[in-house]
């Protein structure tokens, strides 16, 4: 009985944080699709990708929503970007100035955390912690390149892909 109540209030508290990360999504924007990222046997995140239209474009903006499902240092997650680009095989010419970027606005990771990436206007990246702005890259490319590592044709992960974008 005590495990499955603390079951309860578990699953409870995660949709607490799923609720609150999903408040700095535009409101314009509808659920594209959404996939979980596991590596062997541990659960990494949940992914949600959102959209004005509802479906997948390369030219329309997006907000892409990671909910953690365990604790990440926050170096691990650049160290991560910077390898999933490589492996991309993207201009690395910005690379450097771009994770110096994310270094000073990006946290350490407690599971139930979330991080969100908002596409402004412009094509600048807005990273928000629930319903606090992080900070903003201001540069078209680095958004592109950042959300390539989920959407890329070529991303390390199709199947998840493929779900994030609404193509089961």
């Amino acid at each position: 009985m005590r495990f499955t109540l603390f079951g309860l209030l578990a699953l409870f508290s995660v949709n607490l944080f799923a609720a609150e990360c999903a408040k700095s999504v535009p409101g314009n924007f509808s659920k594209v699709g959404e996939t979980r990222l596991s590596v062997y046997f541990w659960d990494v995140y949940d992914a949600t990708l959102f959209s004005p239209s509802g479906n997948y474009e390369k030219n329309e903006r997006q907000a892409l929503l990671l909910e953690y499902l365990r604790d990440i240092k926050a170096k691990d997650l650049i160290e991560t970007t910077e390898e999933e680009w490589q492996k991309l095989e993207l201009d690395r010419e910005k690379h450097k100035d771009w994770l110096a970027q994310l270094d000073s606005i990006w946290p350490n990771i407690k599971e139930g955390d979330c991080l969100l990436l908002v596409e402004d206007e412009e094509g600048s990246a807005e990273f928000y912690q629930g319903e606090k702005l992080l900070g903003t890259i201001k540069d078209k490319e680095f958004t592109e390149q950042f959300l390539a590592i989920w959407l890329s044709e070529n991303s390390r992960f199709r199947s998840e892909r493929n779900e994030l974008i609404g193509e089961k």
